[in-house]
C-alpha cells in the first residue's frame, strides 16, 4: 500500500496552497511493504532511512523464492512483465494439489486461466518427460469456448508472442486434443450434438449395460436431496439388480435383461421399474411413499438425460480420454441433471481406473468450472461425494482438480481448504470479506473488487504474500472467429523446430 501526500500541509484545504506556490511544501511517499524473504535469516528491522529499491530480474526472483523452486511453472507476468512462477510440487502431488480460481462469472476469466495453466504444464519444462504422458480432462460447462483448444487463435499479436517467449513457452494451441459432445437428442444414427464447430467431434453416450455395469444411477438423483433417507437405499438395491443383470449374458451385448425384458434404453428401464419390479428389487417392506418419490425422480431424470443411455456399439460412444493429451468434453447443450450424471459417471470411471493401476502417474488434470453447483457446502450428493473424494485422495492418486466457482464461500470446505495453488479473478464485494479469502491481504481484498479480465491474484503455499499478475492472451481460440482455419496459418511442423 503506498501513500502519498504533502509535507508541511497542516489542513486539507493547503493543498490549493501548495497547488498555487503559496505554501511551501515537500511531496513524501510511503509505502506500507510485506516482508517476503530474510536471507540470511537475521530477524533484524532495518534502521530508519536504509535505502530501499525495487527489484528486477534476479533479485525479483530472489525476493519471492522463486530460484529455491526446483521446478517451477509460468503462470503469468507482474505489470512490470517479470516473470511469475508457481511451484510444481504443490500441483503434482509431491507436496500438495489441486487449484481453486473464484471469482464473478463473465469477469474474473477463470476458466480462461484454468487453461493458461494447463498449456504451461505441457508446454513450460517443469514436467519435463512426463509431460508427454500426463493428461487433462476439460468439462466444457459454458458455451463452446473450449471446443477450439486445438486452433491457433489469429488474433495473437507480436507483443503477445514476446510475452509466451518471456515465459520460456511456445506460441501455439493445444496439442493431441479430443472433442465429445453429448448424442443427439432423438437422431437415428449416433451424432455429435454441437452447434458452431461439427468436425473432429465425437458424440459420446452410454449403453444400457455399462450404466448398469458401473453402477450410474446414483449419478441420475444427483439432487442434494436425493441422499436422504430411503431413497437412498432404494437406488442402492436397484443399482445391484442392475450390476446382476449386467453381469450375465453376453458382455459384447449393449442391452440387458431383467425379469425377461430385454432393455435397450434408458425409457425400458423407466417403464420397467414403473412396474412391480421395483417392489420385488426391493426384498422387503418400503414405504409407498419412498417407491412414488422414486419413480418421480427417475422420470424427471429420463425427460432431461435418457437420450444419453442407449443401444449402440460400447466403443463408439465412449470417451477415450486416455487416447488424448488434452480431452474436452462438451456439457453446455445439456440439462443441468443431465451435466450431473456425465460429470459424475466420467470421474467415478477415471477414480477406480487410477485406483486399479496403483501408481499415481500418468498425471491427470481435471478441469471443472461451476463447482457451486457441483459441490455445494450445504448438503450431500454423490456427485460431491466424488469431487471431495478427489480433493482428499487425489494427490496420492496423481489427479489434481482445477476447480473453478463464483463464491468459494459456498463450496465444500475441503475441497476448497485442499487447494494447494488459490487463485482469484474479480471478487464480488460481500465475498471478498468472507473467510475463504483470509489468505489476501486487506488491500488485496479490496483490489480482488477492482480487477479487470486478464488480471487474477495467485497464493501459493511457499510465499508467504498474494501475487498481482497478469496472464496471457490465449495462442489457441477461444471461439470460432478467433479459429485459424485448418490448413492455413505456420508450418505444422514449426513447433517442433522451436
Amino acid at each position: 500500500m503506498v501513500r502519498k501526500r504533502y509535507e508541511g500541509a497542516q489542513y486539507d484545504t493547503d493543498a490549493f496552497r501548495a497547488t498555487a506556490g503559496i505554501l511551501p511544501v515537500d511531496i513524501s511517499y510511503a509505502a506500507h511493504v510485506q516482508i517476503t524473504r530474510v536471507d540470511p535469516e537475521i530477524f533484524v528491522p532495518p534502521h530508519p532511512g536504509d535505502r530501499v529499491r525495487v527489484v528486477r530480474g534476479e533479485e525479483f526472483q530472489q525476493a519471492l523464492a522463486f530460484d529455491r523452486m526446483e521446478h517451477r511453472l509460468p503462470i503469468g507476468l507482474t505489470r512490470t512483465g517479470e516473470p511469475v512462477y508457481a511451484n510444481l510440487e504443490f500441483l503434482d502431488g509431491t507436496r500438495g494439489a489441486h487449484a481453486s480460481i473464484s471469482g464473478v462469472s463473465g469477469v474474473a476469466t477463470k476458466t480462461s486461466y484454468a487453461s493458461f495453466l494447463l498449456y504451461a504444464l505441457f508446454s513450460a519444462e517443469a514436467l519435463g518427460p512426463e509431460a508427454v504422458n500426463s493428461k487433462a480432462l476439460i468439462f466444457n460447462v459454458k458455451g463452446e469456448d473450449l471446443l477450439w483448444l486445438d486452433r491457433p487463435n489469429r488474433l495473437l499479436d507480436d507483443e503477445a508472442r514476446a510475452q509466451y517467449a518471456r515465459l520460456g513457452l511456445p506460441v501455439g494451441a493445444f496439442q493431441s486434443v479430443g472433442l465429445y459432445a453429448p448424442v443427439r437428442r432423438g437422431s437415428g444414427a449416433p451424432m455429435p450434438d454441437t452447434g458452431g464447430r461439427q468436425e473432429g467431434i465425437s458424440f459420446y453416450l452410454w449403453t444400457m449395460r455399462e450404466f448398469a455395469r458401473d453402477g450410474l444411477l446414483r449419478f441420475a438423483f444427483a439432487e442434494a436431496d436425493a441422499n436422504r433417507g430411503q431413497l437412498s437405499f432404494v437406488v442402492v438395491r436397484v443399482e445391484r439388480e442392475l450390476a446382476r443383470a449386467a453381469a450375465q449374458g453376453n458382455a459384447r451385448d449393449p442391452a440387458i435383461e431383467i425379469d425377461s425384458q430385454r432393455l435397450v434404453d434408458f425409457d425400458q428401464l423407466v417403464d420397467l421399474l414403473d412396474g412391480d419390479a421395483l417392489d420385488r428389487m426391493m426384498r422387503g417392506p418400503v414405504a409407498p411413499g419412498t417407491l412414488d418419490a422414486f419413480r418421480r425422480r427417475l422420470h424427471a431424470a429420463g425427460q432431461h438425460m435418457g437420450h444419453l443411455v442407449r443401444a449402440t456399439e460400447a466403443a463408439r460412444g465412449a470417451i477415450q480420454w486416455e487416447e488424448h493429451q488434452v480431452t474436452v468434453v462438451d456439457i453446455h447443450t445439456l440439462h443441468s441433471t443431465a451435466q450431473m450424471f456425465v460429470v459424475g459417471a466420467l470421474l467415478k470411471r477415471m477414480m477406480e481406473e487410477k485406483e486399479g493401476r496403483g501408481t499415481a502417474r500418468p498425471l491427470v488434470f481435471v478441469v471443472l468450472d461451476e463447482l457451486n453447483k457441483y459441490a455445494p457446502r450445504e448438503g450431500s450428493s454423490p456427485i460431491g461425494d466424488a469431487i471431495r473424494d478427489i480433493a482428499e485422495r487425489g494427490r496420492s492418486l496423481g489427479v489434481s482438480l482445477f476447480g473453478a466457482q463464483q463464491t468459494a464461500s459456498e463450496i465444500e470446505r475441503r475441497v476448497v481448504a485442499n487447494a494447494a495453488l488459490k487463485v482469484v479473478g474479480r471478487l464480488d464485494t460481500a465475498e471478498a470479506e468472507r473467510s475463504e479469502y483470509g489468505f489476501l491481504t486487506r488491500v488485496a481484498r479490496l483490489r480482488a473488487t477492482m480487477l479487470q479480465p486478464g488480471t487474477m491474484i495467485v497464493a501459493q503455499p511457499e510465499i508467504p504474500t498474494p501475487i498481482l499478475l497478469r496472464f496471457l492472451f490465449p495462442a489457441w481460440a477461444t471461439r470460432q472467429s478467433e479459429a485459424v482455419p485448418i490448413g492455413e496459418g505456420r508450418d505444422p511442423f514449426a513447433r517442433i523446430a522451436e
